[in-house]
């Protein structure tokens, strides 16, 4: 317990760290930021909530899909619900990965399947971050022929790595060879305590060795979620006054989305308010339209991740 505050600590000082970083850096500008985010149109802003809200049902249907795959059956409703659960500690845990923990905690707790649950949560992250970083090598691709930034090439080649390197761990995962020689290794080291985990673990793994289909279609369901968030923060561009492309923010979406799951942070506060005007003046946006624009977007993040909270009281009154 003692060593889990001490973490906190640490990260929370680290987004205090980060934005003080930014308010020196904007603090003659700050005064344009807050003028943005005062006269912004709210219309807008309600169609980038109900966007997100999209976003978060499309990501439990792919989690869902990939369960199914296991041929365990859980009804989408209690996907959607552990969904929004573990959204909801995104926002107050360390990077994403707080997020993930909750929602596989929950899953276990529902069908009694605790190595089921934990790899169908592990690959769903994977998954979704491959699809992440299809759409931002592709999209820096665009941008390097289409307007000539060849500045950009190194933006294009990080995509492609992560990208590479995402498949690989998959492919780790699944593999039986891979698992059993790791297995072996455990059972013979000073690591055999955990070795019934791995083992465990291993045998889901295992069951989406020939899933060609479903692993192929919770991919494009992917792609959509990343596409309807990416929307989400074009929508909220617009109701700041626009001046973003769209073809930018379909690249810089799912980078810093990947910068995110850096776990220094509370909740990516500060690290998300340093990411989005570092990125987003590479193409030349005013820092303090990304700013505001990286505000907005925790902002209505914090918002949709509400009805989790609520969701998560729930629990643990039924428990």
């Amino acid at each position: 317990m003692r060593e889990q505050w001490k973490g906190a600590l640490i990260r929370g000082g680290i987004s205090v760290a980060l934005i003080a970083f930014v308010l020196w850096r904007f603090q003659d500008r700050l005064a344009v930021v807050g003028e943005m985010l005062a006269s912004a149109n709210l219309a807008w802003v309600g169609l980038g909530v109900l966007l997100f809200w999209t976003a978060m049902l499309i990501n439990a249907f792919k989690w869902w899909t990939l369960l199914r795959a296991q041929d365990i059956q859980v009804p989408f409703s209690a996907m959607a619900n552990f969904t929004f659960v573990g959204f909801f500690f995104n926002n107050i845990l360390p990077a994403n990965i707080g997020g993930d923990v909750m929602r596989g905690y929950g899953l276990a707790k529902y069908t009694e399947e605790n190595a089921g649950a934990a790899a169908s949560v592990v690959l769903d992250r994977l998954i979704g971050l491959s699809a992440y970083m299809s759409v931002a090598a592709l999209s820096a691709l665009a941008v390097v022929f289409l307007t000539g930034r060849s500045d950009l090439w190194p933006l294009a080649a990080v995509a492609v790595i992560a990208l590479v390197g995402l498949l690989t761990i998959g492919a780790f995962l699944i593999s039986r060879r891979i698992s059993r020689a790791v297995s072996r290794l455990l059972h013979r080291g000073f690591l055999e305590k955990i070795a019934g985990v791995w083992d465990a673990l291993a045998g889901a793994f295992e069951l989406y060795r020939f899933q060609y289909r479903p692993l192929a279609f919770a991919f494009l369901i992917g792609l959509t979620g990343i596409a309807t968030t990416s929307m989400v923060n074009y929508v909220l561009s617009l109701a700041l006054g626009g001046g973003i492309p769209l073809l930018d923010i379909f690249l810089f979406t799912p980078l810093i989305a990947l910068v995110l799951i850096i776990p220094i942070s509370i909740g990516g506060i500060g690290l998300s308010q340093a990411a989005y005007p570092f990125f987003y003046g590479l193409v030349g946006v005013p820092g303090e339209l990304a700013l505001a624009l990286s505000l907005f977007v925790q902002a209505v993040q914090i918002f949709c991740s509400l009805p989790g909270g609520a969701l998560w009281l729930l629990w643990k009154k039924e428990r």
